[in-house]
């Protein structure tokens, strides 16, 4: 089994879910994703000045039983100059949570990004109002 931290249009923007039936025990589960969200919140998109949890990039997070972390993300654009480089900084941040094993980033494009993914706190930071 494995538990899933994901960005839901249907939820809070950035609010996590939980999905349910874990092998790692609920407050070691609760305080990995936090841990982890955290550490994505470390790495920010050097075009847009919030970091790429609040502006939606992070589209999954998956824990699995033995605390390897697989992540769906994407960019604001697929051109973006900062494409091959981005997967590579994620997987530095949230290998650096303590407790997590294998962290694989994959780089997803659909759905495609849009600004309403944007929390609140990335679209007061970058004056989207």
């Amino acid at each position: 089994m494995s538990e899933t931290v994901s960005n839901s249009e249907a939820e809070e923007p950035n609010a996590p879910s939980m999905a349910p039936a874990s092998g790692i025990p609920a407050d070691e589960l609760e305080r990995l994703s936090a841990d982890i969200v955290e550490a994505l919140k470390t790495v920010y998109d050097p075009e847009i000045p919030a970091d790429i949890y609040e502006i939606g990039l992070i589209y999954r997070v998956d824990i699995d039983d033995d605390r390897n972390v697989e992540i769906d993300m994407t960019l604001t654009a697929p051109g973006c100059p900062v494409a091959g480089e981005m997967p590579s900084w994620v997987e530095n941040a949230v290998s650096s949570v303590a407790g997590v094993g294998i962290v694989k980033v994959n780089m997803v494009f659909d759905p495609p990004w849009t600004p309403d993914r944007m929390s609140e706190e990335a679209k007061i930071a970058i004056n989207w109002y």
